[in-house]
């Protein structure tokens, strides 16, 4: 567990369009712009290694996209470096984090205070979901990997925890960037799977209503 004391006011954020990051969750990364191996490089200097991703999100009338308020900050527990000098890394996930401003700076990428208030579930021990109907929810999700012609190991995914199953699905379905925001910011596991389910069902009417126009 990362202690809560160490965690920084401070945080270098990633905005990836689509890209989440969950708690306890393991996100890989391949990281080849110079302004993100720069924030890189001073990640690895600090002893935390920690980076914000974070969702940005088009403002109506502005030129220059902002940030959602919530991100998850991600411990660097992996890298390599290729002969061409990019990166592969993996970010491990601590804990959510609130914007609170963007700090100026000379650096290339974007910093900003953060706020890890109300997050402490995040920092505990592995969440359980009392009510989730694994073989329903199973069921659910096949209809959705045929519609989208996804394939999966399903031995695993009737074993793997509640929070493992429903966060890597969570991070790995392909939805779009405000849905993925919308799970990032369910208060607990439970709504999370919900908002999943939500989602699942949602997009399969919309390929259902598409199937009948055509």
């Amino acid at each position: 567990m990362f202690p809560i004391k160490d965690l920084p006011a401070t945080l270098p954020v990633f905005p990836l369009p689509g890209a989440l990051l969950l708690p306890r969750a393991r996100l890989p990364l391949h990281i080849f712009e110079p302004r993100y191996l720069a924030m890189l490089d001073d990640a690895l200097k600090t002893p935390g290694r920690l980076i914000g991703m974070i969702q940005p999100r088009d403002v109506p009338g502005s030129d220059k996209p902002r940030l959602h308020a919530i991100g998850c900050a991600g411990r660097l527990t992996a890298f390599s470096e290729t002969e061409d000098g990019r990166y592969m890394v993996t970010l491990t996930g601590i804990s959510r984090f609130r914007v609170t401003g963007e700090v100026e700076g000379f650096q290339p990428y974007t910093r900003c205070d953060v706020s890890w208030d109300g997050f402490s579930r995040d920092m505990g021990p592995t969440e359980r979901d009392d009510g989730f109907d694994r073989d329903a929810f199973l069921k659910l999700l096949g209809r959705f990997f045929d519609s989208e012609d996804l394939k999966t190991d399903w031995d695993s995914l009737h074993e793997a925890e509640d929070e493992l199953l429903i966060n890597s699905l969570s991070m790995l379905c392909p939805f779009e960037p405000e849905d993925k925001q919308a799970l990032l910011e369910a208060p607990s596991l439970t709504t999370r799977r919900e908002t999943l389910v939500t989602l699942i069902e949602f997009a399969l009417r919309r390929g259902d209503a598409e199937d009948i126009m055509q």
